[in-house]
């Protein structure tokens, strides 16, 4: 069972935070700790704007996110980590390699596609790769 679900991407202000708050909304009522980091963090920033707008035309407050930096000790304490993209994935296995067994895409379950970064795109992308971040995460439902 998964009790800690890290999610990770390169900012952390769009995609990984979004995947966090949806995955906290759908699941909050369960005792799962989910977090978000990113690769190469914007530290303390909030996030992007559209991420942010888009979230909460889906009734959902992320506006006490702030950006974290992924570290090795946050890959081994997680059940579960989840990437957005490949090049993600073989990121953080360089950084924790011995827990490399729990890294997996977003989109697993849905063919397995990377999710692009919508940063500084139009509002039309965030709105796309939102869609993308919501099936992803109802995929794993399942599973935890």
């Amino acid at each position: 069972m998964f009790k800690h679900i890290l999610i990770i991407c390169v900012g952390n202000i769009c995609r990984s935070p979004s995947a966090e708050f949806l995955f906290r909304d759908k699941l909050r009522h369960r005792n799962i700790q989910i977090r978000s980091a990113g690769l190469k963090a914007m530290v303390g920033y909030p996030m992007d704007d559209n991420a942010m707008r888009v979230l909460q035309e889906h009734g959902i407050d992320a506006a006490a996110h702030r950006a974290r930096q992924l570290d090795a000790a946050m890959l081994r304490e997680a059940d579960l980590v989840l990437a957005m993209e490949r090049d993600h994935l073989s990121a953080a296995s360089r950084l924790a390699p011995e827990a490399s067994g729990k890294f997996f895409l977003l989109d697993k379950w849905g063919g397995a596609t990377d999710i692009p970064d919508p940063y500084r795109r139009s509002p039309q992308v965030f709105e796309h790769v939102h869609a993308m971040i919501e099936r992803g995460v109802e995929s794993w439902l399942s599973y935890l």
